[in-house]
C-alpha cells in the first residue's frame, strides 16, 4: 500500500511537495489552507481528492500516515508539534522554525511521538550534492577544514511588507530564508557542533523598491518590513573547522550566486549555482568542481552530474517517503536543523550585541 500523505498549504511550494510525493509512490489524499478557493484550484491540478481550511479537521477526517507544511514560518513548530502529536511523520519547509528553541520543541514532540521529523533542505538533494557528499565519505577530499558559503542577489526582495519581510512572522530575512548554503556547508563538514558565532547584518536598500525581486508575494501597504537586507557571519566549530557565510536579498554584487567552496585536507571543491538576469533557475549556470593535488601538479576537475532545475526539491520530498518506508536513508536529522538554527540565533544575538557569540 502507498505511503498516503496530506499536505498544509497551497503556495508555490506544492508543486515540489506534491510533485515528489508522488513520484515516490506516495498518495496525497488531503490538502489544508485558509484559503479554500486556493486549496480547491490546487487539489485539481494534483489529483489530491480532499480539501480543508481547518487542520484539525484534516487529521481527524484523513487517514494520513505523514504531513508535509508549507506555510509562513511562525507557524512551521505550532503545526509541525500538533501533527507529531496526531502521529503523523512531519515533512516541513525551511527554516525548521523561528529560532532553536523551537525546533527543541519539535524534537520533543517527535521524540514523544516516535514517528519522522525532516525538513526541507532541498540543496542537499542536488546530483551535485550526492557526488561531493561521495568524494568525501571515500576520502577524496579528506576532512572539509574550512568553507564558505553564499546566497547572495542583488535584487531579491521577497515583496515589501508581507510576512517576509515581518520578523515576527519570519524570524528574519534572508540569514533565515536563504539559509540552504549554510547548511549545505555544514552537510559537507560533517555537521561540526557550534563553538563562537561573529555575525552583522545590513538594513540597506530593504525599504527601496529598485531592489525587489521577481519572485515572492504581493506588497502590503500598510505592512511591517523590520528584517535585514544582508547578513555576513564567521562560525568556528569545536572541531576547529570554520565557516564563512555571506547572504542577501539586496547587496551590490554583480549577480544572484549560490554558491559553496570548501578547502579539505586532501582536496577542495566548489558547488555553484549562477542565476541569468531574470533571477530564475531555467537560466541558471551551474558547476560542480574538485581541486586536488597530484604528483606535484595541481589538477581541477569538473564533476559532471544531470542537470536538476529544482535544486532537489521533489528529491527532497521524495526521500522523505523513503525514509519514512525504511527504503533510504533520511537526508537530514532533527539534530542537525537544531545545530543550524543555534548558528542563525548567535549571528542574528551577535548582530545587535556586536560581540562574538557562544552556541
Amino acid at each position: 500500500m502507498p505511503t498516503k500523505v496530506a499536505i498544509i498549504g497551497a503556495g508555490g511550494m506544492l508543486q515540489y511537495h506534491a510533485g515528489g510525493f508522488q513520484e515516490a509512490g506516495a498518495e496525497v489524499v488531503a490538502l489544508a489552507d485558509v484559503n479554500q478557493e486556493a486549496a480547491s484550484l490546487a487539489a485539481s491540478e494534483w489529483n489530491i481528492p480532499n480539501t480543508y481550511s481547518d487542520v484539525e479537521t484534516m487529521l481527524a477526517e484523513t487517514d494520513a500516515e505523514a504531513v508535509g507544511i508549507i506555510v509562513p514560518n511562525k507557524f512551521h513548530a505550532p503545526l509541525a508539534i500538533q501533527c507529531l502529536n496526531a502521529g503523523k511523520h512531519v515533512f516541513c519547509e525551511k527554516p525548521p522554525a523561528l529560532s532553536a528553541a523551537e525546533v527543541e520543541e519539535m524534537i520533543a514532540a517527535a521524540d514523544a511521538a516516535g514517528k519522522q521529523l525532516m525538513f526541507n533542505f532541498n540543496n542537499r538533494a542536488r546530483p551535485e550534492s550526492y557526488k561531493m557528499m561521495e568524494l568525501v565519505a571515500d576520502g577524496t577530499l579528506g576532512v572539509i577544514n574550512s568553507a564558505q558559503a553564499k546566497w547572495i542577489r542583488r535584487t531579491g526582495i521577497p515583496g515589501f511588507g508581507g510576512w517576509f519581510t515581518t520578523k515576527s512572522l519570519s524570524g528574519g530575512g534572508p540569514l533565515i530564508d536563504l539559509l540552504h548554503m549554510v547548511d549545505l556547508a555544514m552537510h559537507f563538514m560533517g555537521y561540526p557542533e557550534p563553538a563562537y558565532v561573529l555575525g552583522q547584518t545590513f538594513d540597506d536598500f530593504i525599504d527601496d523598491k529598485q531592489f525587489k525581486g521577481p519572485w515572492g508575494i504581493p506588497d502590503k501597504v500598510d505592512g511591517v518590513t523590520d528584517v535585514e537586507a544582508a547578513a555576513h557571519g564567521f562560525v568556528t566549530f569545536k572541531t576547529g573547522q570554520v565557516l564563512s557565510l555571506q547572504v542577501s536579498w539586496a547587496e551590490m554584487v554583480k549577480r544572484e550566486e549560490v554558491s559553496v567552496v570548501f578547502q579539505g585536507t586532501q582536496g577542495g571543491g566548489k558547488v555553484e549555482r549562477l542565476f541569468g538576469s531574470d533571477g530564475l533557475d531555467d537560466t541558471a549556470i551551474d558547476t560542480c568542481e574538485v581541486y586536488l593535488q597530484e604528483d606535484g601538479k595541481a589538477v581541477n576537475k569538473t564533476i559532471e552530474v544531470s542537470p536538476c532545475e529544482d535544486m532537489g526539491r521533489k528529491r527532497s520530498a521524495a526521500n522523505f517517503i523513503g525514509a519514512i518506508e525504511g527504503t533510504e536513508l533520511p537526508l537530514n536529522t532533527p539534530d542537525q536543523a537544531l545545530a543550524l538554527m543555534k548558528v542563525i540565533d548567535a549571528i542574528y544575538a551577535s548582530a545587535s550585541s556586536g560581540q562574538p557569540v557562544a552556541v
